[in-house]
């Protein structure tokens, strides 16, 4: 059975093994992309494929960066037409946050310190928020989260849930 009639044949059948692989089918409607790396099976890799394959690798790049703009835009934009109180910034704190990203040894070290600002206000009651900025050696997070230590900051308070605040960076 070749690679295009075991892609259209019929549901549950299966294909004779290929390099100690055996492909069950379970759908006729499997994508060409798919359907190719699923039955490729040690030949030649065609033109076609590279492209598919490289046009995959660029979409998933493109979501990655699109999410990360989207994601800038939400923080910068967040709260900023909430009433502003006044808070204490109380606590700071510096942490290492270590890149656990599995096989991913070829790229950079993405590890790095995270400074928190830990605040307090009232409205009515006692509320407590943090802020948090990430840098790439520990004495800079030190000395940036101790500066702050004691300052006291405008913070923007959901009307509608006083218990959520926001401190943006502007109002630092």
């Amino acid at each position: 059975m070749g690679k295009k009639q075991g892609i259209q044949g019929a549901a549950n059948t299966e294909s004779p093994p290929t390099a100690g692989v055996t492909v069950k089918q379970t759908s006729q409607t499997v994508t060409p992309l798919l359907a190719s790396i699923v039955i490729f099976a040690g030949g030649s890799i065609t033109r076609f494929e590279i492209i598919l394959i490289s046009l995959a690798a660029g979409v998933v790049m493109l979501v990655a960066i699109c999410w990360q703009i989207i994601d800038n835009w939400t923080k910068r934009t967040r709260g900023r037409n909430w009433p502003t109180v006044e808070a204490v910034i109380d606590i700071v704190s510096v942490a290492f946050i270590e890149d656990d990203t599995p096989g991913m040894k070829a790229y950079p070290d993405l590890s790095c310190y995270q400074a928190t600002l830990t605040y307090i206000y009232h409205n009515p009651e006692e509320q407590m928020g943090d802020y948090s900025r990430r840098f790439g050696n520990e004495s800079d997070a030190k000395a940036w989260a101790n500066s702050y230590k004691g300052e006291t900051v405008k913070v923007h308070v959901d009307p509608r849930d006083p218990t959520r605040s926001v401190l943006r960076e502007e109002d630092l």
